[in-house]
């Protein structure tokens, strides 16, 4: 087994897979930009899948943690219209419970020695080197080697230009950013109205996309077909709420006055979010002592809700690749990219269709009828097994 095993990024991918390695022995060294584990709001809930996100955790022994932190009713849905009138309704089955992000952050930091995490190390560039490993350059100027380097490091990934040129692509979807705090209290009416789950209201190739976190905050995502620059187009300032809320207002504006409350209501600024997707199918040829997980290795938009599930999948099955050839890692590399490949293929193209069939013109119709299939299919399975 290497000696010097690095992974870039102190996401949840990077610590899975870290806390694993742990838990069997075998030490890590983490790298991540952030100045400390609570510099910032980690955001909204997740749902983990029993087949990945779940899976992960067990194989972590950190099952029983992620309990105890659900979301009660995190997994409920409901699609609108732009009239605020419901056209689907799911109280969800218990299989895919929901957790704050930041809580199961917590979960996995606590898992590992705090020494193995070296916060406020933004990395600048990484080159392989003609001798074998790697040398990681940071934004401060100190450089370290290793023999075996994990980027983890997210959409712009400092570590994939070493295995692909590719980049991730605008969607042409903009996430604004928001929620409301206390919601039962001081905004009744809207949270009766967009329940305690998740709520899609859809209409017009846009829509108001709700989450309620389990703390009596709901997170709010204002959604539109717009270009990347729409901001700057329209000389809006990314520092102006009340001109960023007046703008989205305005898109909004024969819309039900309930929902329009979202927008007009929220507590805090608007955070700009372009959404962006490497290509589907996105993989690279086997190169020595490096590879990726998670979002790094293959972007998609939130339209399948398999963006940290798969990270955490990613991770699990690297680890266990790596416990299983631990003197021969680039037969590991190769057994857990093989199959990375395939799966995150199967969930880039759900999350590919899933976009264009939310921001359709017959939206929320659209969502609707893939919600329907999506029933069926299950209550298939569950018949015959």
């Amino acid at each position: 087994m290497l000696k010097q095993i690095t992974i870039i990024g102190a996401g949840l991918g990077g610590l899975t897979l870290a806390s694993i390695l742990h838990k069997h022995g075998i030490e890590t060294a983490i790298y991540d930009l952030e100045t400390s584990p609570d510099v910032r709001h980690q955001g909204s809930v997740l749902d983990m899948h029993e087949e990945s996100g779940q899976l992960a955790l067990r194989r972590a022994g950190l099952f029983e943690a992620f309990r105890q932190k659900v979301v009660p009713s995190g997994d409920d849905m409901l699609i609108l219209d732009k009239n605020a009138t419901v056209r689907w309704e799911d109280h969800g089955n218990g299989t895919r419970p929901e957790i704050d992000r930041g809580s199961l952050r917590d979960i996995l930091l606590q898992s590992l020695p705090t020494e193995c995490i070296h916060w406020g190390s933004k990395v600048a560039g990484v080159v392989k080197l003609e001798a074998g490993g790697y040398e990681v350059r940071l934004a401060s100027g100190a450089t370290f080697t290793t023999e075996l380097l994990i980027g983890a490091d997210g959409a712009w990934s400092k570590v994939r230009p070493l295995l692909s040129d590719a980049q991730p692509t605008y969607l042409g979807v903009s996430f604004f950013e928001t929620y409301l705090s206390d919601a039962a209290t001081r905004h009744p009416v809207v949270a009766d109205l967009i329940g305690r789950g998740s709520m899609f209201a859809l209409s017009d190739e846009k829509g108001l996309l709700t989450h309620g976190d389990g703390d009596g905050r709901f997170t709010i995502y204002v959604a539109l077909k717009v270009p990347a620059d729409w901001m700057a187009t329209h000389g809006i300032d990314a520092n102006d709420t009340e001109a960023i809320r007046e703008q989205l207002l305005g898109q909004f504006s024969d819309w039900d006055e309930r929902l329009r409350a979202l927008i007009a209501e929220s507590d805090a600024e608007f955070i700009h979010r372009g959404i962006y997707a490497l290509p589907v199918g996105h993989r690279w040829g086997r190169i020595p002592g490096v590879t990726l997980l998670g979002d790094a290795a293959h972007l998609m938009s939130p339209f399948a809700g398999e963006g940290a599930n798969l990270a955490l999948l990613d991770a699990a099955e690297l680890a266990d690749a790596l416990l299983a050839h631990p003197d021969d890692v680039e037969a590991a590399l190769s057994e857990y990219e093989t199959a990375m490949f395939a799966r995150s293929e199967i969930s880039a193209i759900e999350s590919a269709t899933n976009l264009v069939d939310c921001f359709r013109p017959d939206a929320p119709q659209s969502m609707v009828d893939q919600m329907m299939r999506y029933a069926a299919q299950e209550q298939t399975e569950s018949t015959l097994g």
